[in-house]
């Protein structure tokens, strides 16, 4: 056998043995997915909606190691469902839409994995600043619609300090107490379909 071939059998007899790794890819379904937050506003706590987003993520339920994440969040499209303390949240006195547009995720490692959950740890950057965080993931799993299409879907829960991302702005009530609170409770209500399904 001559040489060249000799290495193409071996090359092709590792490829067989060791089969590359291919992730089933979803990509975020905006019509299905929502993406929220809750904050203290006064005494009452205020939710709030971001609008336009995409992304994708990896996942196949026997292969944890694989999972992954990536999303961007355009922040202009926040909504409170009051116009006046909309366009204050765009201005620099919070997020400063105009320097920093977009609000994204990367995840980094997936940990606590059970059947219907998970930890999934990534990097979140807010107002040019990132910080590592934790989502706790409620896993929803994997279902055809009635138009053929492969869905998956989950939770994700996490509890940020808006001040850690350089959203500082309050004012004092005349009670000492102070006008918006520091935790933000973020919850993703995601689905998205398949795009790649793995060899």
């Amino acid at each position: 056998m001559r040489k060249g071939k000799f290495w193409m059998v071996l090359s092709l007899m590792a490829l067989l043995l060791n089969p590359p790794l291919f992730a089933a890819t979803y990509k975020i379904d905006p019509q299905h997915t929502t993406v929220s937050f809750k904050v203290r506003h006064i005494l009452t706590p205020v939710q709030g909606y971001f609008r336009q987003f995409e992304g994708t993520f990896d996942y196949d339920p026997e292969k944890p190691e694989n999972w992954k994440t990536e999303a961007a969040i355009q922040v202009a499209s926040i909504d409170t469902n009051v116009e006046k303390r909309d366009t204050h949240l765009r201005s620099a006195d919070f997020f400063d839409v105009e320097k920093y547009p977009t609000l994204t995720f990367k995840s980094t490692v997936v940990t606590d994995v059970t059947p219907t959950s998970a930890k999934l740890n990534g990097l979140l950057n807010i107002h040019g600043v990132e910080k590592p965080v934790t989502l706790d993931l409620e896993i929803h799993g994997i279902v055809k619609d009635p138009w053929n299409n492969t869905i998956a879907s989950f939770t994700g829960t996490t509890k940020i300090n808006r001040k850690d991302f350089g959203v500082a702005w309050n004012k004092v009530l005349e009670t000492g107490q102070f006008l918006v609170g520091e935790e933000v409770t973020i919850v993703l209500d995601v689905a998205g379909l398949l795009q790649e399904q793995p060899a």
